[in-house]
């Protein structure tokens, strides 16, 4: 009988993983089993994620339970200011945040295309750890996934958020009215840029560096003053004009934003007009749109500038009741334009 070394058979699975993902790391073998626990769970180590189950048993989160999921394919991985990793957490925790919750759990699904470097993943799963952990919020729940070269580029991260909300946060464009005031938590379009820059190499320096940041206690200050909050919504893609549109329709009203109030940074500024780039069309992912009451409009922005995330906050705007609804921007002279609703996409992969 032939001997098994006369086969010519060998073990699909490489004895050692080296310093690159492989496709055996998303087999849910051996490889899995020792990626998972030696960078994943190490990282995030805690008693809903400890047991490796295939869903995490969580305890009850309230009268209200607020859930999310969101994707983040952004090009580069890395950039000023930030990462995929970082930019997860934050905009996870900010479409939380911006519905009145305070954000609790954080499940993590990633995508690897195989080649990446272990030591990228490292950075990024270190990243996650730390913002998560500075937020006060835990990863319970994950999967990872790889693909073959170029059916992915390096790394795909897709998280999904669960948090309580908060009493009295019934905010939506239900309640958005003629006479409310627009207030903007910052500065616009640093994340857009810096991403941009970074991808195309436009050397910026450190001129320009990406916002993000994580927005609930942004939000929980506003609330614990009483600010009557009508809308709030984070301004990523497409910038603070996109979420002006989506109010317009939604609501049935007309906007009205001051051009002059709005804060933008001056290398951003310079950055868009080289570039022929509205600053109102680009990403964010660290700044709010506030929709309020006009009676609480000037409180709401002086609760926003004590917090260090709202110092640039601005009154930029308010509601009309204008018809057909539609989007304005004042200029500098009091002259009305339209501010156009962005139809695709000036700075793809921005997160």
């Amino acid at each position: 009988m032939t001997e098994p070394a006369e086969w010519g058979l060998s073990c699909p699975l490489p004895h050692t993983t080296g310093d690159r993902i492989l496709l055996a790391h998303g087999e849910g073998a051996g490889l899995t089993r020792r990626l998972i626990r030696q960078l994943f769970l190490e990282a995030f180590d805690n008693d809903y994620l400890r047991p490796l189950a295939d869903a995490a048993v969580l305890p009850p989160v309230g009268e209200r339970c607020v859930v999310t999921t969101d994707s983040f394919v952004v090009s580069p991985l890395f950039f000023p200011g930030g990462d995929i990793g970082r930019l997860a957490v934050h905009g996870t925790i900010n479409d939380l945040a911006v519905c009145g919750a305070e954000p609790l759990y954080l499940c993590l699904s990633v995508i690897l295309e195989e080649g990446l470097p272990l030591e990228t993943l490292r950075r990024v799963v270190g990243s996650i750890r730390d913002a998560a952990r500075s937020a006060g919020i835990l990863v319970v729940a994950g999967d990872t996934k790889v693909v073959p070269r170029g059916a992915a580029d390096q790394l795909f991260l897709t998280t999904t958020g669960i948090g309580r909300q908060l009493p009295g946060c019934d905010w939506g464009t239900h309640r958005v009215r003629p006479s409310d005031r627009l207030v903007l938590s910052g500065a616009v379009g640093d994340h857009g840029i810096a991403v941009l820059a970074a991808r195309e190499g436009l050397g910026l320096g450190t001129a320009v560096s990406s916002d993000t940041a994580a927005l609930h206690g942004l939000v929980a200050a506003l609330v614990a003053e009483g600010i009557d909050i009508h809308f709030l919504r984070d301004a990523t893609r497409g910038g603070v004009a996109a979420v002006l549109h989506e109010i317009a329709e939604a609501a049935g009203v007309s906007l009205v934003l001051d051009e002059a109030a709005v804060p933008i940074h001056e290398a951003v500024r310079g950055a868009c007009e080289i570039l022929g780039i509205d600053p109102l069309y680009v990403a964010n992912e660290g700044k709010l749109l506030a929709v309020v009451a006009e009676a609480d409009a000037s409180r709401a922005l002086a609760v926003l500038r004590r917090h260090p995330l709202g110092a640039e906050a601005a009154l930029v705007g308010e509601v009309t009741a204008a018809s057909p609804p539609h989007v304005l921007l004042r200029g500098s002279l009091g002259t009305l334009r339209v501010l156009d609703e962005p139809t695709g996409a000036p700075l793809p992969r921005i997160c």
